[in-house]
């Protein structure tokens, strides 16, 4: 079980694993870690991925059952052949929900895993994390085939296609993105990015991959959750040691996370009550993972510089991909 398995001591000497560059005409696979999707918010995300130029490849299993898209060993095999397939040049997952937890301890026994773009957010986010504890490798926190893709181009629900395209091709060295959010404790700092969906993050705890989070800035969103359960996550963390050495910290909106009582602490206040005495760069309500804007899309895993200020600047110091080879 998870809980015997040994943490990575090797993780600090690795150094960081870049994916190549995608690029128009470039063909994807499309993987479901976790819930199954509705066929027409799969077919309308598909539809959209054509037309960013790239080639949908959604051969993964729909054998679905109770709240999986398939079975656990179905879409670990899915999964692991669209990383081993040289013909296939990056991963977008279907959707979120439940239950890429159950891939985790085959993937963590992995010696390696090719590097590729992986794109997605919310229950992903445990593999992301996975990942980049085992083996440093750079993912994106970022749009779904049926959340996100299904809604269009800068569109509600839907995706900020400059972030898309700008972290994925490696076009630029450096570039950055408004959050569009707003700063709680204001400042300037430098980290690598990290994080994700909250409660994702917090079940890290304890686990052979547990998120190393000192030298971050720190991302965390989430949905549905009353203000309490966000104080009791944020709290777990704080007290597990996971704010210690964070250089910053980006929040989400979390939406339909109204208080259940009227007069009781919103979810905004309760962050500012429990982060803001960190005394360091804090930007709230940005439109990334759970959002009913268009969501940005975040290379995990790269160096950035968070800058507080009117609706939050977060600047990528370096590229998110290798360039590709140029054809002979």
């Amino acid at each position: 079980m998870a809980a015997t398995m040994p943490r990575a001591g090797h993780v600090d000497r690795l150094s960081v694993v870049k994916p190549p560059a995608l690029s128009k005409g470039a063909r994807v696979g499309i993987f479901a870690p976790a819930s199954p999707a509705e066929e027409k918010r799969l077919q309308r995300g598909l539809e959209e991925i054509r037309s960013l130029g790239f080639l949908p490849d959604d051969t993964f299993s729909r054998n679905s059952h109770a709240y999986f898209a398939s079975s656990t060993e179905d879409r670990l095999r899915d999964f692991k052949a669209q990383l081993s397939n040289p013909e296939i040049a990056g991963l977008i997952a279907l959707r979120g929900g439940y239950g890429s937890n159950y891939m985790l301890e085959t993937l963590w026994s992995q010696r390696s895993l090719p590097p590729k773009c992986i794109v997605g957010y919310s229950d992903v986010t445990s593999l992301q994390i996975l990942l980049w504890q085992k083996f440093r490798t750079v993912t994106f926190y970022g749009p779904m085939v049926a959340a996100g893709f299904d809604a269009g181009a800068n569109a509600p629900h839907g995706y900020e296609k400059i972030s898309l395209q700008a972290a994925i091709s490696g076009a630029s060295s450096r570039w950055k993105v408004s959050l569009l959010g707003e700063p709680t404790s204001p400042g300037s700092a430098e980290g690598t990015v990290l994080g994700g969906c909250l409660t994702l993050l917090e079940t890290t705890l304890g686990t052979p991959w547990e998120l190393d989070t000192a030298d971050s800035i720190l991302l965390l969103e989430d949905r549905g959750m009353k203000p309490w359960q966000i104080d009791r996550a944020l709290m777990h963390l704080s007290q597990a040691g996971k704010f210690k050495n964070v250089k910053a910290i980006v929040l989400g909106e979390f939406p339909e996370c109204e208080p259940p009582v009227k007069g009781s602490p919103a979810a905004k206040e309760v962050c500012e009550r429990i982060l803001k005495p960190l005394g360091i760069p804090i930007v709230y309500g940005a439109a990334f993972g759970h959002t009913p804007r268009a969501m940005l899309t975040i290379p995990l895993g790269i160096r950035g510089r968070l800058t507080a200020e009117d609706a939050g600047t977060l600047e990528f110091l370096e590229t998110a991909v290798t360039p590709l080879e140029k054809e002979k």
